[in-house]
């Protein structure tokens, strides 16, 4: 199947150059007296890197040999990841690099998506929130539930997040995985 520029949504995924991309951004332009251009940006879903890119008005483009499955993350064992699929229950194994910045938020049972580029793991979808536990920040204090006032809390996999002044080590916060900012306390 193939996508032209009239296809362009954000979060389409096409095949240009030989690597997969993700359409971040798109807008049509129309100039006086020469072809209608797109002006995009472009996340390679392989390095990440985004990018700026014009395109004529219909260029043809292919869908890229994207596969999505859906695993649950065991462990770490040395220098890689541990997920399982939960279809097949095979183990797959990715390194730190594959993993990127999913990193900060991958706990033990975690259910993610990985994405997979003509067989091999290009990257980690997370869920939108995730729930981890406070390990380490200053006590709370009676009163302090208003305002705007944060202060830093360490999380069970190392991250550090401005919470709330109300928050206690040992509470269960749920962080946005898109800006990594807390949303609120869960249960």
């Amino acid at each position: 199947m193939a996508y032209t520029t009239s296809d362009f949504r954000r979060g389409l995924k096409i095949e240009w150059e030989g690597k997969p991309y993700e359409v971040l951004e798109f807008q049509h332009l129309k100039v006086a007296q020469s072809q209608a251009t797109v002006r995009t940006k472009l996340k390679d879903l392989i390095t990440g890197r985004v990018l700026e890119v014009n395109f004529r008005s219909g260029e043809r483009f292919e869908k890229p040999e994207l596969e999505e499955r859906e695993v649950q993350y065991l462990y770490k064992e040395g220098s890689n990841f541990v997920f399982m699929d939960l279809e097949d229950y095979d183990q797959i194994y990715l390194n730190q690099k594959e993993v990127g910045e999913a990193i900060k938020f991958l706990k033990e049972n975690l259910t993610v998506s990985i994405l997979f580029y003509k067989g091999k793991a290009i990257g980690i979808e997370l869920p939108k929130v995730v729930e981890l536990r406070v390990i380490e920040t200053e006590p709370g204090f009676k009163g302090d539930t208003v305002g705007s006032a944060t202060k830093p809390a360490k999380l069970e996999t190392g991250m550090v997040v401005q919470v709330p002044l109300f928050i206690n080590e040992g509470d269960v916060i749920r962080i946005d995985t898109r800006t990594g900012e807390y949303v609120e306390r869960a249960g």
